[in-house]
């Protein structure tokens, strides 16, 4: 618009013409600060793809600040460009329960969890396609949320979850600190082969003795993180393929993703200390 036609027009409604330019200038600034959020949540995401936005601000906060944005704005920007998560929520059968190998008690009921490397909690969670099935072993740090150990395979063998715990082995430092390992009953934890290999370590075997899912948060937590923000079982990829995929989601979920369970420290950051108290996943009773 020409300056004659503007001022002609703020005229006939009334409006001084620097209000209305000082109006203009505030939107572009808002614009272009909004625009400077967006592109520092794309970036974020190419890492996280599905990262929250609670996590999102506290990783943003000193750039933020710096635009004099605070956490309202932020997800209100986050809002306006359709930027917000919803969790979707999946769940596929992986334990069988129904053998003869001896099943043991819970032992984490009465155990207050206080350092690294004192339980860690075992699970099997299904990533795969009806036609391509794959399966992924995890064993994770009860205290840090740190995941220790893993191992990516076609089928459900014991073979895999021993060497899911192997690789958790390789990485425990101090083995003179007793360590529980807590899982399902599933058939892979009960065999010979596996508790050969926590006896041969000195590590006492404890196990879930209900389906209440709170007698294994911990491990199904970071099945839902894995599959709901790192989106690993979206892909129809060769077993390889997906291997690679696990492997990079894992570093950069135990290096650089703040844990609201961890006071939003990384699985990493908790892992390398003990005095920070352990926020449990229980059900208040």
């Amino acid at each position: 618009m020409h300056k004659e036609s503007l001022g002609y027009a703020c005229q006939l409604f009334g409006v001084d013409r620097q209000v209305y330019y000082r109006s203009v200038k505030r939107g572009n600034i808002k614009r272009d600060k909004a625009e400077k959020v967006v592109a520092m949540v794309t970036e974020l995401r190419q890492m996280m793809p599905c990262l929250g936005g609670r996590k999102m601000y506290y990783l943003l906060q000193a750039q933020l600040e710096g635009l004099f944005i605070g956490r309202d704005k932020f997800f209100a920007i986050l809002k306006a460009n359709h930027l917000l998560i919803v969790p979707k929520r999946t769940y596929h059968v992986t334990t069988n329960s129904m053998h003869h190998f001896k099943k043991h008690d819970n032992l984490l009921i009465n155990i207050t969890i206080e350092r690294p490397n004192q339980v860690w909690v075992a699970d099997i969670t299904y990533i795969g396609k009806r036609t391509n099935p794959i399966y992924l072993s995890l064993i994770t740090d009860a205290y840090s949320k740190k995941i220790v150990g893993y191992y990516v395979a076609g089928n459900l063998s014991t073979e895999s979850s021993v060497l899911a715990l192997k690789m958790a082995l390789k990485e425990r430092k101090d083995k003179s600190e007793s360590l529980v390992h807590h899982s399902d009953r599933g058939i892979q934890y009960c065999a010979d082969a596996y508790q050969e290999v926590l006896q041969k370590n000195k590590i006492l075997c404890s196990m879930t003795q209900n389906s209440d899912p709170y007698e294994n948060a911990v491990a199904e937590r970071i099945n839902g993180i894995l599959k709901q923000e790192f989106m690993i079982d979206r892909f129809d990829k060769s077993l390889e393929t997906i291997k690679v995929l696990v492997k990079q989601s894992v570093d950069v979920y135990n290096e650089k993703r703040p844990h609201l369970s961890n006071y939003l420290l990384t699985p990493n950051q908790m892992h390398q200390q003990n005095k920070i108290k352990f926020k449990t996943y229980k059900k208040q009773q």
